[in-house]
């Protein structure tokens, strides 16, 4: 197992400031390198991707540490399925999936997610503070307040790009339900931005 794998969480921002640009051809080189077994090339894969894994992770999670341990097990999930990998999509989408599938497993397999959920309901009469952090913040702290499914699907299709056929087939839901779910997100946000005084 590549011993980046293995590292502690802290190092992941680390990871981000030292990963090299690359193109296709490194990173096509690297998967056939990788499939036969080199960690280095696997390595090289995990500093190009990690970023944007656990982005992905955090925004699903809303959790820092969370998405830090949702981030390894999709990297190890990746590297022990690796020669599973035929190109079919790419390399992203496939490792998004992972990492998707793992969020969604860690949610099932605990109820801190429910929890989380609860206490954020429990709390949402309250405006919430307003700084000078700005409007960015504000979303983001709005869409962490998102219930899961459509937090879920806000993220993959509107901050990540993917089609409603793609984040349906990720989160295990219709097409249809991953529009209705879009729309209940937008919905919510808007309300949400319009307590705290911002014009939709």
């Amino acid at each position: 197992m590549p011993a980046l794998l293995t590292a502690n969480s802290s190092d992941y921002s680390q990871t981000m400031l030292t990963r090299t640009p690359a193109g296709a051809a490194d990173e096509a080189a690297w998967i056939s390198q990788a499939q036969r077994s080199d960690a280095r090339a696997f390595e090289s894969l995990y500093r190009l991707h990690v970023d944007k894994v656990y982005g992905l992770c955090l925004r699903m999670t809303g959790n820092v540490s969370e998405a830090e341990d949702c981030t390894q097990d999709a990297f190890i999930q990746a590297w022990n399925k690796l020669a599973k990998f035929r190109g079919d999509s790419a390399f992203a989408t496939w490792l998004h999936r992972i990492a998707v599938n793992t969020v969604l497993g860690r949610i099932r397999s605990s109820k801190r997610e429910q929890d989380r959920i609860q206490a954020v309901a429990d709390t949402s009469a309250a405006p919430l503070a307003l700084g000078d952090v700005g409007e960015l913040r504000d979303l983001s702290e709005a869409v962490d307040r998102l219930p899961a499914g459509a937090r879920h699907v806000f993220v993959l299709h509107a901050v990540y790009g993917y089609s409603h056929e793609e984040a349906g087939s990720m989160l295990g839901i219709a097409t249809g339900t991953s529009k209705a779910q879009l729309h209940r997100a937008r919905r919510l946000l808007a309300q949400q931005l319009k307590q705290q005084g911002f014009e939709a």
